[in-house]
């Protein structure tokens, strides 16, 4: 029987979170465009492929520290874990705003209110988030690494997959 090679939950939250920077910045930099330039098909791909990211990737990432972090933390610590979830459900709402801001300057390319309130809700949604990650890179991981022991930590890589 092959082992199964252990991986760091906390670095791979971690590398997780440099790509949700990287793709925040770029749907700040592509909705701050739209708003100031008007729309661009470039510009509007940009924002596409953050809004996909943040579908397919931060969901996945946000219910994997749920489901397989946040329990194991829990056995000894529970405010933390509570305030994250409860960024988890802002941001929920926030990405909703989004995809609607989004969806409108796409039917309605030349309305610059449309654009306005695109560059605003996004602005919105990467201040959450980027305090949001600050707030587990910092506070919560730190705790973790006080906290779980290695089992406790390999546990929680168990449940990630």
């Amino acid at each position: 029987m092959a082992l199964k090679r252990y991986i760091d939950p906390i670095a791979q939250f971690m590398q997780e979170h440099d790509h949700a920077l990287v793709e925040l910045a770029s749907l700040n930099k592509s909705s701050r465009s739209i708003a100031e330039d008007g729309f661009s098909p470039a510009a509007f791909r940009k924002l596409l492929r953050a809004l996909q990211f943040i579908d397919e990737e931060v969901s996945v990432h946000n219910k994997s520290e749920e489901d397989a972090l946040f329990p194991v933390l829990e056995r000894y610590v529970e405010g933390p874990t509570k305030m994250m979830r409860e960024d988890h459900r802002v941001l929920a709402r926030d990405f909703r705003k989004l995809r609607k801001a989004v969806e409108r300057v796409g039917m309605h390319r030349k309305d610059k209110s449309a654009a306005r309130e695109l560059e605003a809700v996004a602005k919105g949604v990467v201040q959450i988030f980027v305090n949001h990650i600050h707030k587990e890179n910092h506070i919560l991981f730190p705790l973790v690494q006080k906290f779980l022991t290695k089992d406790a930590l390999r546990e929680v890589a168990r449940r990630m997959v």
